[in-house]
């Protein structure tokens, strides 16, 4: 038996439990997976809460997850490539990475670098795909300046960071708490809410902003069009109502999930280009408190999962 995370119908943090299950097998072409680390995300949590039902539908009962990294301990048939006792990083589709073991198609895995701590490298999946493809969304190029909204967040600390690579300047929306830490990555921060566009203006080098990039939603789609932007240069990651109404961008983790883009990911943290904060650990037992605290929309970097 191994222990994970379930739930049998939607709702709030209260519905999640531990639960014994049967150890998972792999199939042909698949691994089983120890799980060292594992994220949890903003999508898991509307999944869980009903609110992509029509796109995303539960099947009871549920389990949960996609990111993790962790040590190969099996493999399925006509699995090559992949040895018992690689440590690797990879991603699920099953919603089942919250958890002791998980099985994963050997095609979704890429060897952790030395230099990744287990808590970053179970955590990179869909934040650090998702900012991979909203940035490449926007085309940042060097000399623009580029708005990221929620820009401490887990996919929004990456998002500032890959623009800045691409040699963009970087806006970064934050609360003042974050401040500093956005000016240690070289990022400009502006403090969101009341006045946020001309503050966006007054931070912007000659006052033009040549993208965005939201990963927050609350209106910034509207706030990128005021400030001049064309639609092309727009993404939401959150926001699709306001991607149909303007035709904006929505690329995000669909658009960036691959084992290619998580080992370039993993290259980068691992050579220092890169980081990804994390906030908290927690153990798998308090996957309700984790959740709490990820729903309160003011995490700097990642939640994780220790198994």
């Amino acid at each position: 038996m191994a222990r994970a995370i379930r739930f049998d119908e939607y709702g709030d943090v209260e519905v999640l439990r531990v639960e014994d299950v049967p150890r998972p097998v792999p199939g042909p072409g698949q691994v089983l997976v120890e799980v060292r680390a594992a994220g949890i995300n903003p999508g898991e949590a509307a999944i869980r809460q009903g609110f992509l039902h029509e796109h995303f539908p539960a099947t009871f009962p549920s389990g949960q997850g996609s990111d993790f990294a962790g040590v190969v301990v099996s493999l399925g048939e006509g699995v090559s490539g992949v040895a018992v006792g690689d440590e690797v990083i990879g991603f699920v589709d099953t919603r089942s990475s919250h958890a002791e073991f998980v099985v994963a198609e050997a095609s979704n895995l890429t060897p952790r670098p030395d230099g990744v701590p287990w808590e970053v490298a179970g955590s990179l999946f869909v934040a650090g795909t998702t900012a991979y493809a909203a940035v490449g969304a926007v085309c940042p190029r060097e000399g623009e300046t580029v708005v990221v909204s929620g820009a401490a967040g887990g996919v929004g600390s990456l998002a500032v960071q890959l623009a800045k690579l691409a040699g963009a300047t970087v806006i970064g929306l934050a609360g003042e708490a974050n401040h500093e830490w956005l000016r240690e990555l070289g990022v400009i921060p502006v403090s969101y809410g009341e006045g946020v566009l001309e503050r966006i203006r007054e931070a912007a080098p000659s006052g033009v902003v040549h993208a965005f990039v939201d990963t927050f939603g609350s209106g910034y789609v509207e706030l990128a069009l005021h400030l001049g932007i064309h639609p092309g240069r727009i993404n939401t990651i959150i926001d699709f109502a306001a991607g149909e109404k303007y035709n904006v961008k929505t690329d995000g983790n669909a658009a960036g999930a691959s084992a290619d883009v998580l080992r370039e990911l993993g290259l980068l943290l691992d050579k220092g280009l890169l980081t990804l904060p994390i906030a908290r650990v927690y153990p798998l037992d308090e996957v309700r408190d984790a959740y709490r605290e990820l729903e309160r929309r003011h995490t700097r970097g990642k939640i994780v999962l220790r198994p």
